[in-house]
């Protein structure tokens, strides 16, 4: 990817996050006559019992996508690494991680807070994995599918 390729996404993203830190409806957004996307936090309701949301386009299909995704208060991932590098930004409460080589074992007590505003690059094939503790987080996804998730065996005891 160029680096104005890499440069134009990571604009994308940011403005697309300055539109609030409210969940997104269950549909991608509609443009206008225009090609133009503008919504407002009410715009992007998530349905009952979902947590993710496409703004734009699918991780699963070519093309960009961003995704917003709500981890209720005590729910995470375990190891694992995309094919493709993902942009995140933090919208909505603290979001603990774990990155890199070493995030392959799932040891939650290595994890480090990433604040709301906080930005993360995931390299492709970057490990980590990614929890909310005490309360909701919500996540913005921004990159390029179609993503494959590859999942990393755990310590027995995870």
């Amino acid at each position: 990817m160029t680096r104005f390729a890499r440069l134009r996404w990571v604009c994308c993203a940011c403005v697309l996050a300055s539109v609030g830190p409210g969940s997104a409806s269950a549909q991608s957004l509609t443009p206008d006559e225009h090609g133009f996307i503008v919504a407002a936090p009410g715009d992007m309701v998530p349905p009952e019992g979902s947590r993710s949301v496409s703004v734009v386009g699918t991780a699963g299909e070519p093309g960009m996508y961003v995704t917003r995704v709500t981890f209720a208060a005590g729910t995470g991932t375990k190891p694992h690494s995309h094919d493709q590098g993902r942009y995140i930004t933090v919208l909505k409460g603290t979001w603990w991680v774990a990155i890199g080589p070493e995030a392959s074992i799932y040891q939650p007590d290595t994890m480090r807070p990433v604040t709301a505003g906080s930005f993360i690059y995931e390299p492709p094939h970057g490990i980590h994995y990614d929890q909310a503790r005490d309360e909701a987080v919500t996540v913005q996804i921004t990159g390029e599918g179609p993503v494959k998730t590859t999942r990393y065996e755990t310590a027995p005891d995870g």
